[in-house]
Order: C-alpha cells, then structure tokens, then sequence
C-alpha cells in the first residue's frame, strides 16, 4: 500500500462536500500538472491518501480518502464547457486521468499546517518543501504514521 495528500481548496470542494456524495464516493478530476497526474496514474485501488485543504482560513489536512478506482482520462479535459477543459486533448490519446476516491474518515480534528511545520520528523515531506504548489504528491509512511499521531495529541492552539 502506498500513503498520497490529495489537496483541494474548500470553496472548490472539501471535504463536507466528499461527505455529502452518493456512498461518500467521487472522483478526483481537474488535475493539469504533469507531476500531479503521474501521481495519480501511479496510485493503486487501496491506497490511502490523506484530504488537505488548502488556500483556507485555516490550510491543513482534514480527513483520510481510499483509491477506490486507479487512474482513467478525465472527460473533464474533452468537455468545453467544464472549466478544467483543455483544448489541446484527445480523447484517443489522454493526457489527464482522474482517480476514484471513498471518504474515509474525517480526522478528529484538522491538522494545521503550521502543526506539520514545526515537526522536526516531517522536515522532509514533499508538502513542505518550499515551492512545492503540487496538488497530489506521495507521502512516506513515517511521515503517515507521524500526522495520525498528531491527530491523537491535543491541538496546539
């Protein structure tokens, strides 16, 4: 099993509204970063990605998802009346793929950016790296391991 950080701004769509859907299920469409979407083709029906908000009041990781289905093109990208359309596809040869995502859980409580910042054991994750823009990006087990323990311990605030 391999550990992913899915990231989606609220007022696009959050983690409420993975909730609301039809067996808390939906797909993760709207990828158009080269890197991001060759994380997405490399995920695996299982695998465990965690739900981060991002350019919130509050930016940080909200919720746990599973991989219920691996990478397919995107139609968003062929639909020019989506607003993830890109001209430029082929649907006989895609460009973007999506993956199928299953809420879950939410996570006790969201675990702040500036929480993962002052951890000295997660001074390495891709998400911090300084530039990193990514919206889908691996995570290493210790650094899986290290969030879901500062999920348990109270919020620093």
């Amino acid at each position: 099993m391999s550990y992913w950080l899915l990231k989606s701004e609220p007022s696009s769509f959050s983690i409420d509204d993975l909730a609301k859907r039809p067996a808390k299920r939906d797909s993760w469409d709207g990828v158009r970063n080269y890197q991001a979407r060759n994380y997405l083709r490399d995920m695996r029906r299982g695998d465990l990605a965690f739900f981060y908000h991002s350019s919130a009041k509050q930016t940080g990781i909200a919720g746990i998802v599973k991989i219920v289905a691996e990478a397919y093109p995107d139609p968003t990208a062929f639909d020019p009346g989506n607003h993830h359309y890109d001209p430029k596809s082929d649907p006989s040869r895609p460009v973007w793929y999506m993956v199928d995502v299953k809420l879950e859980r939410r996570l006790r409580r969201l675990v702040l950016l500036a929480e993962l910042k002052a951890r000295r054991e997660l001074a390495d994750m891709i998400l911090l790296k300084p530039g990193n823009r990514l919206s889908v990006m691996p995570v290493a087990e210790k650094h899986w391991r290290a969030i879901l323990q500062m999920e348990r311990a109270a919020s620093p605030e």
